[in-house]
């Protein structure tokens, strides 16, 4: 007696069912919780880096700070050997010195010029109304030699003025150059006190010290890399697909999650979004104009600013990884 056939059991389309429920239904529920936000992965921290190098020659005489040590704006972080720096402060100084000794000679002699013009001009005024004297009465009465001796009195004069005029304006040029050499001696001054200040490096903004190479005693020549300063001011870079641009805008809240610090959410906001993407301002950008074209979705930079006073605390470096989320507002 043969047996009736198996049904066969519909136990693996039941699973096969539910499992492809489950993906649908955490599908939706991914797309309602993430509807209203853009995020990306494609991002880090940003941030200032001073790069700190001398602007003179020198021997470094002392290195005044640590690598990864916390600095304040205008903190002395370097001492190069200022001998040779004051030796020139010196030497400008006493150029100067003698510069303002050269107008005091030179205006000396530019007022004794006008005493000699005075002297002479009365001389010539004298010998002019002497002249007119002789003039005034009988002809008769004065000798040909008198009138001569009038006339040669009156030329030696007017010679004498002349002279005197000339001198007057040789020694208001000299003054007007000894002027000009103590305006080149002050500002020779200034640039001995500014080569001085360049021996005592300080550093250009509040941030902690990064790869340190200088050492005491090292001969540097000027724009040696010495070390960089990690400014404390920091945000974030966001590289965003370009379809995802239309919902962002400035102004918008956002949240950083930080891989260094798990758990941490920090609060910021959309700052800016770039003029152009990362394609156009690489080193080598991309030129479609010629071969196969094969469109690729290219990702422009927004920079977001934290809006958490524990960015401080945490001490966020440029670098790091963050996954941020835009919140998108309808």
């Amino acid at each position: 007696m043969s047996q009736p056939p198996q049904s066969r059991s519909k136990k693996p389309f039941v699973i096969l069912g539910l499992v492809l429920g489950s993906v649908a239904l955490a599908g939706f529920v991914y797309y309602l919780i993430n509807r209203g936000y853009e995020t990306t992965d494609d991002a880090q921290i940003d941030g200032n880096i001073y790069q700190i190098s001398p602007r003179v020659a020198g021997q470094v005489v002392q290195v005044l700070v640590a690598d990864n040590q916390h600095v304040t704006k205008d903190q002395v972080l370097v001492k190069l050997d200022p001998r040779d720096a004051e030796a020139a402060l010196a030497k400008a100084e006493a150029d100067l010195a003698q510069a303002q000794a050269q107008v005091s000679v030179a205006q000396a002699n530019q007022g004794q010029a006008a005493a000699n013009v005075s002297v002479a001009d009365a001389a010539l005024l004298q010998a002019q109304q002497d002249d007119e004297r002789y003039r005034a009465i009988n002809q008769r009465a004065v000798s040909q030699q008198q009138r001569d001796s009038v006339t040669a009195t009156i030329r030696a004069a007017k010679a004498k003025y002349d002279a005197a005029v000339q001198q007057q304006a040789g020694a208001e040029a000299s003054v007007t150059a000894a002027q000009a050499q103590l305006t080149a001696a002050n500002v020779e001054v200034k640039n001995a006190n500014l080569q001085l200040s360049y021996t005592t490096i300080t550093a250009p903004a509040a941030g902690r010290v990064a790869m340190r190479t200088v050492r005491d005693g090292d001969v540097e020549p000027a724009g040696a890399g010495l070390m960089a300063v990690v400014g404390d001011d920091v945000w974030v870079t966001a590289n965003f697909k370009e379809t995802q641009l239309p919902g962002i805008h400035p102004g918008e809240p956002a949240t950083i999650t930080v891989d260094a610090i798990p758990g941490i959410t920090f609060k910021a906001h959309v700052d800016s979004i770039g003029a152009g993407t990362g394609a156009v301002f690489s080193l080598l950008p991309a030129q479609n104009a010629t071969g196969n074209y094969v469109k690729v979705i290219q990702r422009v930079p927004v920079k977001l600013v934290f809006d958490d006073n524990r960015v401080a605390q945490y001490g966020l470096a440029p670098g790091l990884s963050v996954l941020p989320s835009i919140t998108i507002q309808p």
